[in-house]
């Protein structure tokens, strides 16, 4: 298979975080992208504008981030892969379709490049929209997964994880990147995607009754207690999600004393930290989570009954450092770094950090 500019699989090309995104979602069978142009974004609009069409997918700019949200709605109902992506004021504009969707039951993907806030804010890179992208962001009873890659081979690799998580649970997915991952170059191997075998089929897609019955999809449920069964349904979904579907990596974690915990641009910063820390004899390991929802609370609960303590380092003002310390359940320390507004927490300011809680 030859990518989008015709290289063949197997093949290392310099690519930005924004158009492996782009490379990613058409190698996953993606059939339609709807998006409105926002920095630092522009690049996937761009790049799905001028490829997807040449692989017979639909391409089309919005006149405003409502609509294309409500195009994924649309496209999703058929049983299509659609996705659209933003960055954070656009993405907070979807999240009432994004709230339909999940209302309906319906799959989607949805790519948020995160910049300063709130606000308008700035164009620089954040890590601000944890909160929003982890605990739903529209209204009701429902979350998504969301996946947070932290390289440019992980922006291309993660795409057909999302469409699959999609499709197998009936879901929105959020992909979740940040300015500076969305604009930097590197490397990226390209491979072959193939959707997951065990997918279930998309027996409730509205593709026509021809020899079938009437299908219908709909949010609005006012009969009884229709609204609550749906809701427990899906707390059965998001059960099953939490169980099955957590994904993160650790690195030198083992007789570790701190864990830096990190995500995105942040965990690459912290892998240096952990790197030099090693070499002036600091006992320090990260995890990273690729999953911030369902979040991997369990070897966080685990590592903090063994007495280890936690630095969290976000570039925020502290949000998913919330979620660590509801796995560690007040059994050891856990202290903050970040940096807020599109500024960037530095290997030094992670080293002194973790510096004063080994030296406390």
């Amino acid at each position: 298979m030859t990518d989008s500019k015709g290289l063949m699989s197997g093949t290392r090309v310099l690519m930005s975080g924004n158009h492996a995104v782009g490379e990613g979602a058409i190698r996953a069978g993606v059939r339609a992208y709807y998006g409105y142009p926002i920095t630092p974004q522009n690049e996937l609009t761009a790049y799905m504008a001028t490829w997807l069409p040449e692989h017979g997918g639909v391409f089309i700019q919005a006149e405003s981030e409502l609509a294309a949200i409500n195009m994924v709605f649309g496209t999703a109902l058929t049983g299509a892969r659609a996705m659209t992506s933003s960055s954070s004021p656009g993405i907070s504009l979807k999240q009432e379709g994004i709230s339909y969707m999940a209302g309906c039951e319906l799959p989607g993907v949805i790519v948020n490049v995160q910049r300063g806030g709130p606000g308008l804010g700035n164009i620089a890179p954040s890590q601000s929209d944890y909160w929003q992208a982890t605990r739903g962001g529209g209204h009701g009873d429902y979350r998504t997964p969301v996946l947070a890659p932290h390289s440019v081979q992980e922006c291309f690799d993660l795409m057909p994880v999302a469409f699959d998580l999609a499709d197998r649970y009936r879901t929105p997915v959020v992909v979740l990147s940040d300015g500076r991952l969305g604009q930097m170059m590197e490397p990226v191997e390209l491979h072959e995607f193939r959707p997951a075998g065990d997918l279930p089929p998309k027996d409730w897609a509205l593709d026509g009754c021809k020899d079938r019955e009437p299908r219908r999809i709909c949010s609005l449920r006012l009969k009884g207690n229709e609204l609550e069964l749906l809701n427990l349904r899906l707390q059965e979904r998001y059960t099953e999600i939490g169980r099955d579907e957590v994904r993160y990596e650790t690195i030198k974690t083992a007789a570790a004393d701190l864990w830096l915990v990190a995500y995105g641009s942040s965990a690459r910063i912290c892998k240096e930290a952990v790197k030099r820390g090693r070499t002036a004899g600091l006992k320090l390991g990260l995890l990273r989570p690729i999953t911030l929802w369902p979040f991997p609370s369990l070897p966080i609960a685990e590592a903090a009954a063994s007495g280890v303590d936690f630095l969290v380092v976000e570039m925020s003002l502290g949000q998913m450092v919330e979620d660590v310390r509801l796995a560690v359940e007040g059994r050891s320390r856990v202290e903050f770094c970040g940096r807020a507004g599109g500024s960037v927490p530095g290997v030094d300011e992670v080293l002194d950090s973790a510096r004063k809680m080994i030296g406390s």
